[in-house]
């Protein structure tokens, strides 16, 4: 009888230390959870075609944010600039001129070089089939968008793994992006923040380089 009175005793002792470490543990799962499921980090080399000009660039990408820096510098209305930070969390594109020690500052258009596969005001998407671009697996979408009254229409290749544009063409003018390479790769977050010293410039216009 002792014995049996023994075990009575001893087994809800048991469940506890088993209640309390279920309770515990989770925490540092979830936690761990979290790391895994991280933004996309990568860099590259892009060709961006507008009216018949072709512009090459090194490409860095974290999250939705990009900088972009030109092999030749392009002209903007205060000046050549050769890095362009694209902010979509502050609706801004930032054109870094050295010599004045200015950001010039842009509206985000539908002229810029997209991470996400949303684009501004798309109205409509429909999946084509698989692709390959930069020899990476993608998927290719035919995209419609309006803004201010016009309607355009796009083909967009998006990453598999990653999740971003990796090339887009519009159907109804002379402009578009393409990667000829990228790769996954960590990327420091003052390459997207505002250079030490620069003071903000706003654009007079909507034209963020001229041709």
């Amino acid at each position: 009888m002792q014995r049996g009175t023994r075990r009575r005793i001893y087994y809800p002792v048991f469940l506890v230390i088993i209640v309390v470490v279920s309770v515990w543990f989770p925490p540092f799962v979830a936690e761990s959870g979290e790391h895994v499921l991280t933004e996309p980090e990568f860099s590259g080399r892009l060709v961006l075609e507008a009216n018949g000009k072709q512009h090459q660039a090194q490409v860095f990408g974290k999250g939705d944010r990009l900088r972009v820096e030109y092999k030749y510098a392009v002209r903007t209305e205060y000046g050549f600039a050769a890095i362009q930070i694209i902010r979509p969390d502050h609706g801004e594109v930032w054109y870094v001129l050295p010599q004045q020690r200015e950001l010039l500052v842009m509206p985000l258009t539908e002229d810029i070089i997209s991470v996400g596969p949303a684009l501004i005001g798309e109205t409509s998407r429909v999946l084509i089939g698989p692709a390959v671009v930069a020899d990476r697996s993608a998927r290719l979408f035919d995209v419609q968008t309006e803004r201010h009254g016009r309607a355009e229409r796009y083909y967009e290749w998006v990453d598999e793994e990653m999740g971003i544009v990796l090339k887009l063409f519009s159907r109804d003018r002379d402009w578009s992006f393409h990667y000829e390479r990228i790769r996954k790769s960590s990327q420091p977050t003052m390459y997207f923040e505002e250079p030490p010293g620069y003071k903000k410039r706003v654009s007079s216009t909507r034209q963020g380089y001229e041709d």
